[in-house]
């Protein structure tokens, strides 16, 4: 059930392809269903980092039962390698949160995940 929401100071030219890409290719890196993977992407050109607006990025990435420090290693080379090649953001120009907000504080379908899975 990952969710990315992508923010940059890159504006693309088909974000919609772009967010396809995105979607098949973290689901892959993530181990997750494409049905239950959700991305976004927005373009703020105010976007600043170190007080410049050369291409950068926000990634928070909130997930469930696949965050930890082993795999958010392997997810965060693997995420910025594929920003660092669509967006040709320099890997010292982005954050990428890791975020588990656990079963129980994560609504889905009327209901939580905490009930979904049978945990309170």
């Amino acid at each position: 059930m990952p969710t990315l929401e992508l923010t940059t100071n890159v504006k693309l030219d088909d974000p919609k392809a772009f967010i396809e890409e995105f979607s098949k290719f973290s689901a892959e890196v993530l181990g997750t269903p494409l049905a239950f993977t959700a991305t976004s992407y927005t373009y703020n050109e105010y976007l600043a980092w170190e007080g410049t607006f050369e291409p950068a990025f926000i990634l928070p990435v909130v997930s469930l039962r696949n965050i930890n420090p082993e795999a958010n290693e392997v997810y965060s080379k693997k995420l910025f390698e594929f920003l660092q090649q669509k967006l040709g953001v320099s890997p010292k120009r982005g954050y990428i949160s890791f975020i588990d907000p656990g079963n129980s504080n994560l609504g889905y379908n009327f209901t939580t995940f905490g009930t979904i899975f049978g945990q309170k």
